[in-house]
């Protein structure tokens, strides 16, 4: 049995991993906003577990059973999103703290009707991988918008900040998934770029925004 705790820390983990990032018990401390001994304790419990492997003064490593269990906590999370946003009709805004409360449900068969009810999507409501009932997930070639060319022409795909004040300011501009963005200009100065969203609205997006759109 594995629990609400222990599966926060295999998704800080798994997290940490998909950056390509060092793997130490300061990075979880800061990931999670948890003090360093706490995380030790937990770092142990999660050894002996076989989710990681785990040496003093090395980085720690997730092991394909660690991994396995990451990707099935994000499936719960992400469909769980994905439900309250289509069936429910919750704005993206609002879906993150619900699902969090929510994945911790033991029970497969409860997450497997989810995904049928919804057709088997691959995508939850940011953009995010929907891993399937075998953890596997589906082709995901989005980048950011700030990696993009000038004169091309966008289709946004995920966003990569779920704060809900950021998520509220895309909403005002009427920018949503599946939305076209078309960069006019790059801003040698500061990498800001002049874009039309959707062939008609014109705006200036700061750079942090940019980073923060995940595009195709």
């Amino acid at each position: 049995m594995i629990s609400l705790t222990e599966e926060n820390y295999l998704k800080a983990l798994y997290r940490l991993w998909q950056q390509n990032r060092e793997i130490t018990v300061k990075e979880i401390a800061d990931s999670l906003g948890i003090k360093m001994p706490t995380v030790n304790s937990m770092i142990k419990k999660l050894d002996e577990k076989k989710f990681i492997r785990y040496e003093k003064y090395k980085a720690i490593e997730l092991t394909e059973k660690g991994r396995k269990q990451a990707l099935y906590i994000l499936r719960k999370h992400r469909l769980t999103e994905l439900f309250l946003s289509q069936v429910m009709g919750m704005g993206w805004e609002e879906v993150h703290d619900i699902a969090e409360q929510i994945e911790h449900i033991q029970s497969d068969r409860f997450f497997n009707r989810i995904d049928e009810m919804l057709g088997y999507p691959q995508f939850d409501p940011h953009g995010e991988p929907i891993p399937d009932a075998n953890g596997k997930l589906p082709v995901y070639k989005s980048f950011p918008l700030s990696e993009a060319a000038a004169g091309k022409t966008y289709k946004l795909t995920g966003v990569a900040n779920h704060d809900p004040a950021f998520l509220q300011f895309l909403d005002s501009i009427g920018l949503t998934l599946g939305s076209s963005i078309e960069i006019k200009e790059i801003q040698n100065f500061d990498k800001s770029m002049n874009v039309k969203l959707n062939h008609k609205t014109k705006t200036i997006f700061s750079n942090t925004v940019c980073r923060n759109l995940l595009v195709f």
